[in-house]
């Protein structure tokens, strides 16, 4: 069962181009830096508000990825394009029978 991290955030509208800019080399830190991280997404919402949307193969990899921080200069500048901390959850993605 994966660990899947669901980050809400605000981001001014003059530094969205910043934090798109940042991705690509943010996920780059987390594939080079994290172990088991699998994959994520990024939701624009209304309001200048942002879904992150992370898998991780568990709980554990996700705590210790989350005890790392912004370590790497990638993480770091995109983390520093967000203005606000919204809300931020952890749940367990759950297979369904033939599905």
């Amino acid at each position: 069962m994966t660990t899947v991290e669901l980050t809400r955030f605000r981001v001014e509208p003059s530094r969205v181009d910043e934090l798109l800019q940042a991705r690509p080399a943010m996920l780059a830190d987390f594939r080079a830096d994290r172990a088991g991280f699998l994959d994520a997404r990024l939701v624009r919402l209304p309001g200048d508000q942002w879904l992150d949307i992370v898998t991780w193969r568990t709980p554990e990899d996700f705590a210790t990825s989350r005890a790392k921080g912004a370590n790497l200069p990638g993480i770091s500048a995109f983390f520093a394009a967000i203005a606000e901390l919204v809300s931020a959850e952890e749940g367990a993605e759950e297979s369904i029978p033939g599905s």
